[in-house]
């Protein structure tokens, strides 16, 4: 998908500096020089073509009061789409990944304490038969937000 130059400055614009406003989307559209009604149209193209999967607040989930792990599970190559439906199906996995090598599914889990954590990998274990689980939480956080600089066309 293309994007033009009202594209680019849009997504550059929500990424960081979404309003909490009453009505957040005319004050966009002030912003950008443009209508409310084209922003929402603009945000829609881009929420159907996959270039916005999700448009919403994300909350620091340690403030309240949360834990997470990063998993890593050994699953056989022709065990990857039913592995890796088990483990979606679980509300706390945020993210799932292939990557190479043994440890060869990667995914994040946030629960609402250790014990409820330990519970949901144990139930991944016993649901998949892959009794092979790295569970390596998380001590310190550096980073954890990303913005993409579109810049201009």
């Amino acid at each position: 998908m293309r994007l033009d130059s009202l594209d680019r400055q849009l997504l550059n614009l929500i990424q960081s500096s979404f309003p909490i406003t009453p009505e957040p989307y005319r004050e966009l559209a002030e912003t950008l020089g443009t209508s409310e009604e084209e922003v929402l149209a603009r945000l829609e193209r881009l929420i159907a073509c996959g270039v916005i999967r999700r448009l919403g607040p994300v909350f620091d989930s340690r403030m309240l009061g949360y834990c997470g792990t990063l998993a890593a599970l050994k699953v056989p190559l022709e065990r990857i789409p039913e592995v890796a439906a088990v483990v979606n199906s679980f509300p706390g996995v945020t993210h799932n990944y292939l990557r190479e090598g043994d440890y060869n599914m990667w995914f994040t889990l946030l629960e609402e304490n250790p014990d409820r954590l330990e519970a949901v990998l144990e139930e991944i274990k016993k649901r998949t038969g892959i009794t092979e689980v790295l569970n390596l939480p998380s001590k310190r956080v550096f980073k954890i937000r990303v913005n993409f600089d579109l810049g201009e066309e």
